[in-house]
């Protein structure tokens, strides 16, 4: 065969050099076969024939957790081998599955009894192992479901179109922390089921971007603005003899021209609106899915009755996000199944799962595999001339029912555990990135970074991510309480949100730099605060503080500055604080006060030495009382004391009274204006100061950005940890005393005696001089030990000193670090053996003489050691 092969080559190579020369194309091997001698053509087609016999199988592709990555040999046997039961199960299954398929021939093949990670056919029920986890945020489905999108990573089904061929267990895929839908799904239903819920997995068909968790299309939820429900006021009945309300004088022409101008930018926006609507879904529309329908999913029913769930609705366990039963994005359903039992979809699918109807007890819409289902089933309609009422049919009925009634085995999965570690990691590698639409959602296991950051939702303005828009990133564990950091990329404003305990008790700091006398906005915990202050509000030229439930019912302060001076000495803030030009001050209403005595509002005009103080209004009146104060010095240029005259208070009073007109009732008054005006700017300074302060601290904590760690987390708390291991030194160190105290120092020099013999006066002395001989020895021995430990590390160090003397000029940086390191933990052993060696050297005679101590009260050799002592 093989020389005829070469003949074969050889003439064929002669014809194309011929074909060559003579500049002709050369010829097809179809025609050069033809005049090829019949032998030769024979043994071709015999040569092809046995080629085309040798046939290579295609090794399916792998599973999505292999065999290397476990030891199959140390899971539970319950892994490795089926029961009797579950046998016969699969039997039962088998059979089921033969029906079904000769009853309904167009119907793809049923996902029954895949196998697990030992390669055992397990039926998927039996897969489901319902748990309850012991942490309160696993006992509601949406952070469950939340929990399991997080935790495990995505893998795509080997075959979109088909079922994987492998289910594993919920345990396994814990620890591997990845899967497919039908993994996703099994480990969620387990613990929906574990919570109380009425969950059941799903093997159906659904769309491209939900089999392979392409989430660009939906809008983060993060994003989604939460409708406010305003709530309407209830109009008050006008009054009769109610005062009327002045007189509108605006243009009516002008606002009807502001109303169609509005009116043509909200048409101008609603139509760039459409148009990018439109240019999206042309986009959309030229992607369409070719296997549209066709694609194989797994996700998660929750019916509703248990657990107050008042509607049924799907779960996606890839995203965690839920579903109506009527969404688009799920276009069928073969099966579902529990830890129960197994039910195929009898109803038509035609517009996807719209039409469906999830009355399980119902056999026309949904096919049971095993009788005795917790579901009831359509009760059959009575006819009184029907002979099924009759005893004997529904004993028989009966007794026909429990032969056939089959209950399903336990699941073969062990316990589903998560240590607290492991949850708190949360995701793979303890990160994980999500991308939506305009929006990018990033999230970090807690204590990874070290600023405490859990999560970042970039939002972008166009579809390709490249222009951000702003930035929300999420705190936890940080000393300052930084709770939420809200960064707007196109107008440069920061919102930083704080959780009660801040030590200035700040809330919200909304800021567009971190330089003092510049625009933001700081709120308060104003129980947290003893001034009650709840915000502040600062400009380069204007700072507005509002409090509440102070004693004074101060409840509102604005302060105007001017431009501060130029000094040749420092220009600090403290230094040289800015001039207050105007200081306006508002008062809630004192009960206990009349109200042409309360003050409402006064002002502070500095620069024009004037003082305008206004009252609170009686409720049957409709004005209120003023006064203007003309502020002058107490004495003149002289030194004389000027006096109090009528033009230096102008006044205004709803009902005057005698003592108001006094001179001396408004010198009072005047002077106690003088006196508080001097403590609102001085608050006022100190206001500023605490802005300093609070933008001091807040850089700070940026810098160094310090997380809590709770008591109770000993992993990383130093001290509980510190704390931990030396009570755990202590107690080892006691055990070890323990077990000296239980050894025998005799018996290894015992068992060199005769056995069953009688111990003589010989033998003691000569077992006690052994005991006491070996143990001199082995102090000795051990003294020597440390000596030669001592002399080793001393020749080392004597040796790297010698190196470093004669490379000193041509060494680096780093190894002179290197050396000098080196050097500090040299001497550190050194010393350390050198304590070791003289306390050995003070502790040996101690020890041997409590050893020669113990031996002469030893009950076995007491009675002959009493002679010699």
């Amino acid at each position: 065969m093989e020389v005829l092969k070469e003949k074969v080559e050889e003439e064929e190579e002669a014809e194309r050099e011929e074909a060559a020369e003579r500049g002709e194309k050369m010829m097809r091997p179809v025609e050069m076969r033809r005049e090829e001698p019949p032998m030769t053509q024979e043994m071709l087609r015999d040569l092809e024939k046995k080629l085309s016999e040798i046939e290579i199988v295609i090794p399916e592709q792998p599973s999505i957790i292999t065999k290397d990555t476990f030891d199959i040999s140390k899971l539970p046997l319950s892994y490795q081998s089926n029961t009797l039961k579950e046998e016969h199960l699969l039997q039962v299954a088998d059979n089921f599955a033969r029906q079904y398929s000769h009853l309904c021939p167009d119907r793809v093949p049923l996902f029954l009894h895949p196998l697990n990670e030992c390669e055992v056919p397990k039926f998927v029920s039996t897969t489901i192992r319902p748990t309850l986890m012991p942490y309160p945020e696993l006992y509601n489905w949406d952070s469950c479901a939340q929990f399991v999108s997080d935790f495990l990573s995505m893998v795509p089904l080997p075959d979109p179109l088909q079922p994987p061929s492998y289910l594993y267990s919920p345990t396994t895929v814990l620890t591997h922390q990845k899967g497919n839908c039908f993994d996703f799904s099994t480990l969620l239903c387990s613990l929906l089921l574990g919570a109380g819920y009425d969950a059941y997995c799903v093997n159906g068909y659904g769309s491209q971007d939900l089999c392979q968790m392409d989430l660009t299309r939906d809008v983060c939820p993060l994003t989604m603005k939460h409708k406010e429900v305003v709530q309407e006021e209830e109009k008050v009945p006008p009054k009769k003899y109610a005062i009327k309300p002045p007189r509108d004088l605006s243009s009516r022409f002008e606002q009807e021209q502001e109303m169609k101008k509005q009116q043509e930018i909200k048409v101008e926006e609603e139509k760039r609106r459409k148009e990018e609507e439109q240019r999206l879904l042309e986009v959309e529309k030229a992607k369409i899915d070719p296997l549209h329908g066709l694609r194989v999913h797994a996700w998660v029913l929750v019916l509703s009755g248990k657990r107050e769930v008042p509607e049924s609705f799907f779960i996606d366990p890839f995203t965690g996000r839920s579903y109506s039963t009527r969404d688009d994005h799920f276009l069928g359903i073969e099966s579902l199944w529990n830890q129960k039992n197994y039910w195929i979809n009898m109803q038509d699918c035609w517009h996807g799962c719209k039409d469906l109807v999830f009355d399980l007890g119902d056999p026309v819409r949904w096919e049971y595999l095993l009788l005795g289902t917790d579901k009831a089933h359509l009760s059959v309609a009575e006819d009184e001339e029907d002979g099924m009422n009759d005893d004997e049919d529904v004993e028989n009925l009966g007794k026909e029912d429990e032969d056939k009634s089959f209950d399903m085995p336990s699941s073969w999965v062990e316990k589903i555990e998560i240590s607290p570690e492991v949850f708190e990691t949360r995701c793979p590698n303890g990160k994980r990135v999500i991308q939506y639409k305009k929006a990018k959602l990033e999230k970090w296991a807690p204590y990874l970074n070290s600023n405490g950051l859990m999560c970042r939702l970039t939002t972008y303005e166009d579809l390709e991510c490249t222009k951000t828009l702003e930035i929300k990133e999420w705190y936890q564990n940080r000393e300052d309480m930084l709770e939420l950091k809200h960064i707007n990329k196109s107008t440069g404003l920061n919102i930083d949100y704080f959780k009660p305990g801040h030590p200035q008790a700040l809330r919200v700091h909304s800021y567009k730099s971190m330089q003092p006398e510049m625009d933001r906005v700081m709120e308060f915990y104003e129980t947290a605060r003893v001034d009650g202050l709840i915000k502040r509000e600062e400009t380069p030229k204007t700072m507005t503080e509002y409090y509440q439930g102070r004693t004074d019912f101060l409840s509102y302060r604005h302060v105007d500055f001017g431009d501060r001076v130029k000094k040749l000495a420092l220009n600090s803030a403290e230094s040289n604080p800015r001039p207050m030009v105007k200081i306006t001050e508002r008062f809630s209403r004192n009960p206990e006060k009349p109200a042409d005595e309360d003050v409402a509002e006064r002002v502070f005009l500095t620069p024009e030495e004037r003082i305008q103080v206004r009252y609170h209004c009686w409720d049957d009146r409709i004005t209120a009382s003023k006064r203007e104060f003309l502020r002058r010095a107490e004495v003149d240029s002289k030194g004389n004391k000027i006096i109090m005259t009528p033009d230096m208070c102008i006044s205004f009073e709803v009902e005057p009274t005698e003592h108001t007109k006094k001179l001396l009732y408004q010198y009072e008054a005047m002077m106690k204006l003088k006196n508080e005006e001097k403590l609102s700017r001085h608050q006022a300074w100190e206001s500023e100061l605490e802005v300093l302060e609070i933008l001091k601290l807040r850089e700070e904590e940026e810098e160094v950005h310090a997380l809590t760690i709770s008591i109770y987390d000993t992993k990383r708390n130093e001290k509980s940890k510190e704390y931990r291991e030396a009570m755990e030194r202590v107690m080892h160190e006691e055990h070890l005393r323990q077990v000296e105290a239980q050894l025998d120092y005799l018996a290894p020099f015992l068992a060199q005696l005769p056995p069953g013999e009688k111990l003589t006066r010989w033998q003691a002395m000569r077992v006690k001089d052994e005991c006491l001989s070996d143990f001199k020895q082995r102090l000795i021995d051990k003294a020597n030990l440390i000596q030669a430990r001592f002399e080793k590390e001393t020749q080392e160090l004597q040796k790297k000193q010698q190196w470093y003397q004669e490379n000193q000029v041509t060494l680096t940086a780093e190894d002179e670090d290197w050396y000098l390191s080196y050097c500090s933990q040299a001497m550190f052993r050194i010393r350390i053996l050198e304590q070791r060696l003289n306390r050995h050297k003070e502790l040996a005679p101690l020890k041997y003489l409590a050893l020669e101590e113990k031996l002469h009260k030893d009950p076995r050799l007491v009675e002959f050691l009493k002679v010699f002592v």
